[in-house]
């Protein structure tokens, strides 16, 4: 709350330097905006820049190191044989010292040295705080009156902030990109660690799944097996099923909507159906778990059929549906791309409507489609809520929808629940599922993008 406070105190400074940099380029010229290099706005701009980006910079790097330095800081307050301690120990204590800091643990039962301790880091927290707030004002105070003072008629004031945007364009693009290799980087070395244990022959080629490790020698179930061909069969099942869902629906109905419905109607079925799209994942889990599971269950019984309450037939449909605004959406601006010259040329060649959709607008639209198509198979085979509230947890090997079957992603979530140690094959598993599904993820978009780019035609 309070930095959410400082923030907005910062934000109305900003705006305030904004007003005093264009009111100033305004006076200085006599209120003739001509007279300006740059439009007066501009000089707002400028003065707000000076103001705003130094001080939200010190905001931010001391809500990085805080942590950090509040953490050493009292680990150097502590007893001495607290301080020997194992590391796993010593965090431990940490924790339980922000706990009482914050207010969210009791004090009964706790020692009188962790209780001091946490009382000196809630004030340390406090005065770096109150301290980090005032230097912040005071830059932004200091940015402002420097940036008040370059403001002249003369000054490029325009090249100057658009330069500065273009900066932080940059650098906002290299975030995105070093997270994602930083992503990469670490589901890699984590899976190093599993194909250490597990040959990667016996886990890309296995036909059995059995996670467990032995916690002595006696232990039963602990089969320790990770062939994850029944995990990918799984993906792919219930994928294709989601497909075979999405696909033609999804491709109806946006060839409903650019070519067959009136105006009037598309403005109205195109937000409701894009409405699907905004529903959380979880709601789609719980209507698959609670009513299309016993639907089919039942339906099953009716005609002699044993159908799983955790089938990948209920599993799929419910991701199918959710995937219909994405395939629609995608293919519907497909559609409207192809110029309005095509569909007149056929009808005055004496072609119907249906003709003309049939034979001239999906040809030209279907390196789109079937770009948005394999961006949709990626999306079904990322899916994790649906699958795990609807789709089961143990391995099958089959082509069977029908039966229960378990997914790549339900597996990660399975082996990473709870409180877990990263050295043990179990645990680093859940890795090296993540970086194949990555890979797969990763080869989908990138035929996807190839299909589009090459086949793409240009149309005049």
């Amino acid at each position: 709350m309070q930095t959410f406070t400082l923030a907005c105190v910062l934000l109305v400074l900003t705006y305030f330097g904004f007003r005093m940099g264009r009111g100033r380029a305004l006076g200085l010229v006599g209120g003739k905006a001509t007279r300006l290099h740059s439009l007066p706005g501009y000089y707002g701009y400028y003065v707000a820049l000076w103001c705003g980006i130094p001080a939200f910079l010190m905001v931010a790097a001391w809500l990085t190191l805080e942590p950090t330095v509040l953490t050493m800081l009292t680990t150097s307050s502590l007893p001495a044989d607290v301080q020997s301690l194992s590391k796993n120990e010593l965090g431990l204590v940490l924790n339980d010292i922000r706990n009482l800091a914050s207010g969210s643990a009791a004090r009964a039962n706790v020692s009188p040295d962790i209780v001091a301790a946490a009382e000196r880091y809630a004030t340390m927290r406090h005065l770096g705080f109150a301290a980090m707030a005032v230097v912040a004002l005071a830059v932004a105070v200091a940015g402002l009156t420097f940036a008040r003072t370059r403001v002249t008629p003369d000054m490029r004031a325009r090249n100057r902030v658009e330069q500065t945007v273009r900066v932080i364009l940059i650098a906002s693009s290299t975030i995105a990109i070093l997270t994602t290799v930083g992503i990469v980087l670490s589901l890699l070395f984590e899976s190093l660690r599993f194909f250490e244990k597990i040959p990667a022959t016996d886990f890309l080629f296995g036909l059995e799944w059995s996670p467990q490790t032995a916690l002595r020698k006696d232990q039963v179930g602990s089969s320790g097996l990770f062939g994850a061909i029944p995990l990918f069969a799984g993906t792919l099942l219930i994928s294709f099923i989601a497909m075979c869902v999405a696909a033609p629906v999804g491709l109806l109905s946006a060839i409903y909507m650019s070519e067959y419905a009136h105006s009037r109607v598309r403005a109205v079925a195109k937000p409701m159906l894009e409405v699907l799209a905004g529903i959380p994942t979880v709601v789609y889990g719980f209507f698959a778990a609670l009513t299309v599971a016993p639907f089919f269950r039942d339906t099953g019984d009716l005609f002699g059929l044993s159908i799983s309450s955790e089938s990948a037939l209920a599993a799929g449909v419910v991701m199918g549906v959710m995937i219909i605004p994405f395939v629609s959406s995608l293919s519907d601006d497909v559609i409207n791309a192809v110029p309005q010259a095509m569909r007149e040329g056929s009808y005055g060649l004496g072609a119907t409507q249906s003709e003309t959709i049939r034979r001239v607008i999906l040809p030209a639209a279907l390196p789109g489609i079937v770009g948005g198509l394999l961006l949709a198979v990626s999306r079904a085979i990322g899916e994790t809520m649906i699958v795990v509230m609807a789709a089961g947890l143990a391995a099958n090997l089959t082509a069977n929808p029908f039966e229960a079957v378990t997914t790549v992603t339900v597996q990660i979530v399975t082996l990473l629940v709870g409180d877990q140690e990263f050295d043990s094959a179990k645990t680093l598993a859940a890795f090296a599922l993540g970086l194949v599904l990555f890979c797969v993820t990763l080869a989908l978009n990138v035929v996807a993008l190839t299909v589009v780019n090459k086949y793409r035609e240009q149309y005049e």
